[in-house]
């Protein structure tokens, strides 16, 4: 007989995005993105932080001041990072697992990549511009959006 504890693919897949928002060093904000494609394979990760290259010991991660002195000028999003490091291949037709609902920015470059569906866990903005950007674009663009459902099940990983 079949094990039947198994982690369903939205759980694993929200799990992995989970996981890679703890690679973030923001201090304040970790996000995450899982993209799959419609044969549930993985076929990128992400998380916030500097862009290659970048010390993320020696660029700001404050969330006020002069423009310069803060993170947003300089931050790549987690899904930015997930559609950019994706190895080979398309994107089309594919799901973005993602911790934090998407900012127009990300907004514009899921559409553009061809992903057709995100799954997100929070959306502590919706009532920015940036969040409502994102929503009537993915309404325009046929993308869909849908809050994930936290199980209540604990998964523990001994590192």
């Amino acid at each position: 007989m079949k094990r039947m504890d198994y982690l369903t693919w939205d759980e694993y897949f929200m799990g992995l995005a989970l996981l890679s928002a703890g690679r973030s060093k923001d201090n304040n904000t970790q996000v995450g993105a899982c993209i799959v494609s419609a044969e549930n394979k993985i076929l990128s990760v992400g998380y916030n932080g500097m862009p290659i290259g970048c010390s993320d010991d020696e660029m700001p991660w404050e969330r006020e001041g002069d423009a310069l002195d803060t993170k947003y000028p300089f931050v790549c999003h987690a899904e930015m990072n997930a559609i950019l490091n994706r190895s080979t291949g398309s994107l089309k037709d594919a799901r973005i697992f993602v911790t934090l609902f998407p900012c127009n920015e990300c907004a514009k470059a899921i559409i553009q990549s061809g992903i057709r569906e995100v799954v997100y866990l929070k959306d502590l903005y919706p009532d920015t511009d940036s969040v409502k950007a994102s929503k009537r674009m993915f309404a325009l663009a046929g993308v869909t959006y849908t809050q994930y459902q936290l199980t209540g099940r604990d998964y523990v990983i001994h590192l």
